[in-house]
């Protein structure tokens, strides 16, 4: 351990991995923000996605199905390639660019292609052909009481799950991406998901019989542009992966060991989410569609921030143990929760106190009604309040699965998802979707702090000087922040008697003005550049 007055510029090199200057090149902080500006150019165009399926669809019935066909995979997606399988495989290949030649490496992703290729296409065989039984599962309520929208959801899922297949790989290429230090290119390859749903839903909806079918095609082409755009990147590191199906490969052993308890670990917010959707199916008409488009608001932060963030750091911590830098891995890790409540709990708190402009801003045209606006920003607010906790999460994680520790976060995982479950039963009856939305943050925190507790305990993260400070600087400027929203914000009705420009319009001025007054009253309170830079090899 380094002496407590050692340079700032000393603990930079330190965690560089190195004392030149070229060691230093690439920083965590540089890398997330190339992430997140990417990420950001997709949600942008995620939200004006959802824009156009609102003004199109609204929360009507056909609504709902297209959003339970899309999200089983989209969920699956999530757990099975973003979770379990990127903190499974990026800490092995890690390991072996860290301690073998690229002869070896490339064995592995080949082995990896291989069997993941193999499991992905049997998996979507199956599913396709049982479309109706997985609808049934994952949306009772329709199965039970909506026999329309149920034919519908189980028509769209058969088309929209092969996407699983086509963005695993994807993920997989990503992971390989990331691991050589080239994050952009996975970063902006949702892009291409959000652009072939616009698509589809202007240009190819009027083809279709029931035009939101069209949306359903969009998914599945978007997973094979997504998968296509990788190659070239992946040809220029000499990775290009030559599928091989090996399941005797100590390295292959190895990540399945890892992934299959990390189905539940990192993914848990994710399967709280699909509970939300399951039990939604029950509810009102709308009640799918309004947890979604609150969920989507609430996402744009956890994905531009907090993914990124989880992204970058991933690697350098693999790397740090691997090479037994516990101290490095520690200071990594505080700097990645210092990033988290500086963009975190700002995000938190506009989402509440904005919850009905920004989805009338939003959403607030065509078949999207006032009733819809008022009931997802109910949900919204719920969302909010556990949005800290869903981001935390995201950065806790790998501080397990980069040592290969898989057991622990899949026991906290569980314990949250059995909590998420009690607290929607005693939640639904009182208020309904809301309370979905509200067990869900609940659970999340639950989560976020047994993961902190843990990391604490086995001494692999200690707090680093400086947090008494920190909590100083953001509860002063969080209070300046809530106070401009308030003074300058108007009510629904005065919202919704706007026109599109005047709503967007004002939406930028409360933006920049709340987020300017923070980030003046951050730089009046001392923060400076140094106080959120990091460098990591």
């Amino acid at each position: 351990m380094e002496n407590k007055g050692q340079s700032e510029s000393q603990t930079e090199l330190k965690v560089a991995g190195g004392n030149s200057p070229s060691a230093a090149k690439s920083s965590l902080l540089r890398s997330s923000l190339v992430v997140g500006i990417m990420t950001m150019l997709s949600r942008v165009l995620g939200l004006a996605r959802d824009v156009v399926v609102a003004n199109a669809f609204g929360a009507s019935g056909s609504a709902d199905a297209f959003f339970v066909a899309f999200k089983i995979p989209n969920f699956l997606r999530r757990l099975f390639a973003e979770g379990a399988f990127a903190q499974a495989f990026v800490p092995v290949l890690s390991e072996y660019r860290t301690q073998r030649d690229l002869l070896a490496v490339q064995g592995l992703v080949n082995r990896v292609a291989g069997n993941l290729g193999f499991i992905l296409l049997i998996i979507t065989i199956g599913a396709v052909l049982a479309a109706p039984v997985l609808t049934a599962i994952f949306a009772p309520g329709f199965y039970l009481h909506a026999e329309q929208k149920f034919a519908l959801a189980s028509q769209m899922l058969a088309i929209t799950f092969p996407y699983l297949m086509l963005i695993s790989l994807t993920a997989f290429a990503g992971s390989i991406l990331n691991s050589y230090g080239h994050f952009v290119v996975p970063a902006f390859t949702p892009v291409l998901l959000n652009l072939s749903l616009i698509g589809s839903a202007i240009f190819l909806s009027p083809y279709f019989e029931e035009p939101i079918v069209a949306l359903a095609w969009g998914v599945l082409m978007a997973g094979a542009v997504q998968l296509l755009f990788q190659f070239p990147f992946l040809m220029r590191i000499k990775l290009m992966p030559k599928p091989v199906i090996d399941w005797q490969d100590p390295g292959v052993k190895r990540i399945m060991t890892l992934m299959i308890p990390a189905l539940f670990g990192v993914s848990v917010a994710q399967i709280n989410l699909l509970l939300d959707t399951v039990l939604a199916t029950f509810l009102q008409t709308g009640s799918v569609s309004w947890l979604y488009y609150s969920d989507r608001l609430a996402e744009l932060p956890l994905g531009v921030f907090a993914i990124a963030i989880s992204t970058v750091i991933l690697p350098s911590l693999s790397r740090n143990s691997a090479e037994a830098s516990m101290d490095t891995f520690s200071v990594t890790l505080d700097w990645a929760l210092r990033m988290i409540l500086l963009i975190g709990l700002p995000s938190a708190l506009a989402l509440f106190l904005l919850a009905e402009p920004l989805l009338a801003t939003l959403f607030g045209h065509g078949s999207m009604t006032e009733t819809d606006i008022v009931m997802s920003a109910q949900s919204l607010r719920a969302y909010s309040c556990g949005l800290l906790a869903f981001m935390l999460i995201k950065v806790l994680a790998p501080g397990y699965f980069a040592r290969q520790d898989v057991k622990t976060p899949v026991k906290i995982a569980i314990i949250a998802m059995v909590a998420n479950m009690v607290f929607n039963l005693v939640l639904i009856f009182p208020f309904a979707h809301v309370g979905l939305a509200a067990a869900t943050s609940m659970s999340a925190f639950l989560n976020a702090g047994l993961l902190l507790y843990g990391l604490l305990k086995i001494g692999v993260f200690k707090w680093q000087p400086g947090w008494m400070l920190v909590g100083v600087r953001l509860l002063v400027a969080c209070t300046v922040l809530v106070f401009l929203i308030l003074w300058l914000s108007a009510d629904l009705q005065q919202w919704l008697s706007w026109g599109v420009w005047q709503r967007i319009t004002h939406m930028s001025v409360l933006v920049g003005v709340g987020s300017g007054g923070y980030v003046l009253t951050l730089i009046l309170l001392g923060m400076r550049k140094r106080h959120i830079s990091i460098h990591a090899s």
